[in-house]
């Protein structure tokens, strides 16, 4: 068992940071048989080794939010080995939390795998929000909202436009929880679609606009399919545009050393929505899915649609996409889109994100180093921040508890 508490060394003048956790606990989480922590709403820095455990934390952290946290992994991938199982069934992890800046009050919240759950069984992740057991993630993000930067996310922007899509749907749900509910229900019906388009392969052929030989339940399912895709991709693509544009001007109105970037949509329902009212681009949406089976009986997924989005980040000094500007400077406009979401939260919920911050600090020179310390510090945010090198927070220390991991334990 480790158990420790950190000593804040935050300006008691401070205003309290909201969205904080003051107390969080791990059972069975990755390289923890069990952690606890104790701290200040102010920024938290970790410090120690690599393999240190450090990243374990923030991915904890990441799972009291809607989805698969930071590291978008398996429920069953995250459980320690060598956990004893439960009822010598499969054995689960376990994390809880006390987060403070709830306008109720304080809350606690729990994730975990659902104990007891046999080996090759479905896995069946559990909430809980002050003990009672709630139906569903996304009740999580109306308690505390959560973004983070981590070195996966290097290549962001020069890799494929999935992984853009789901950072700015995580950014979305901050905002807006129920973002998670409807882009799940978008992205189920969508398989759903593909996997019925792909049994009645053969008989579309011959097929548009749902006639011919695809007719009866197959028929009266497609078109339930594509109602759900048309209702739900507007308002996943209605709520994207909406974030996209109060984050341009969020970052329009940034001066600070961090590279200025500007961002915009591209896809065919954002367009739509620019030039009619939802409901008609819903109706557009719907028309576009019917004309497109046969093509998309034999290509699989969907021709049109809200997954077929990217979100575009241009370097604007430079007025270069960012996927061409250097790697110091790709890492440094990400802590620009970060910061500057935060600002948008903040002005939206009354209250500032959680901010998980993964070796970030490793990537900036001294001057972004000060400017992100000074950053969160205006913010008023709770940063969980890890690195390798405690003299890197030299910037952080009047405002931060710094916390050292040496092989899973806490080193006072």
């Amino acid at each position: 068992m480790i158990d420790g508490v950190g000593a804040p060394r935050a300006d008691a003048s401070r205003p309290r940071a909201a969205s904080a956790v003051t107390r969080l606990t791990l059972t069975d989480f990755r390289c923890y048989a069990r952690l606890r922590l104790e701290v200040a709403p102010a920024p938290v820095v970790l410090t120690g080794p690599n393999g240190a455990g450090k990243t374990n934390v923030l991915e904890a952290l990441s799972l009291l939010t809607p989805g698969r946290g930071l590291r978008g992994a398996r429920l069953g991938e995250i459980t320690r080995l060598g956990a004893p199982a439960a009822g010598g069934r499969g054995a689960a992890w376990a994390v809880a939390a006390t987060v403070e800046g709830d306008p109720a009050g304080p809350v606690t919240l729990g994730s975990g795998l659902e104990p007891g759950t046999p080996a090759g069984a479905p896995e069946r992740r559990v909430v809980r929000i002050n003990g009672e057991t709630v139906r569903g993630q996304a009740a999580l993000g109306f308690h505390i909202g959560a973004l983070w930067l981590t070195p996966a996310m290097d290549g962001l922007f020069r890799e494929g436009a999935g992984g853009r899509r789901r950072f700015l749907d995580r950014l979305v749900i901050a905002l807006d929880p129920d973002h998670a509910g409807r882009a799940a229900a978008h992205a189920h019906a969508l398989r759903e679609r593909a996997r019925l388009l792909r049994e009645t392969r053969g008989e579309t052929r011959g097929e548009t606009r749902g006639e011919g030989r695809v007719n009866g339940r197959d028929a009266s399912w497609l078109d339930a399919l594509e109602d759900t895709l048309a209702r739900h991709g507007v308002a996943v693509a209605a709520a994207r545009r909406d974030l996209v544009a109060r984050l341009a001007d969020a970052l329009a109105a940034d001066d600070g050393p961090f590279p200025r970037a500007t961002v915009a949509l591209d896809g065919t329902v954002e367009g739509w929505l620019g030039e009619m009212p939802a409901l008609a681009a819903e109706d557009r949406l719907r028309a576009a899915l019917a004309d497109g089976r046969r093509t998309d009986a034999e290509t699989g997924g969907a021709a049109v649609g809200p997954h077929r989005s990217d979100l575009l980040v241009r370097h604007a000094g430079r007025d270069l996409p960012a996927a061409l500007c250097s790697t110091g400077e790709q890492k440094a406009m990400l802590i620009a889109l970060t910061l500057a979401h935060a600002r948008v939260t903040t002005r939206a919920r009354g209250r500032p994100p959680l901010l998980l911050l993964d070796e970030v600090v490793a990537h900036l020179d001294a001057t972004r180093r000060a400017a992100l310390a000074d950053a969160l510090a205006t913010l008023g945010a709770q940063a969980w921040l890890t690195g390798t090198d405690a003299a890197l927070f030299a910037d952080f220390a009047d405002q931060a508890q710094i916390l050292r991991l040496v092989d899973g334990n806490l080193i006072d």
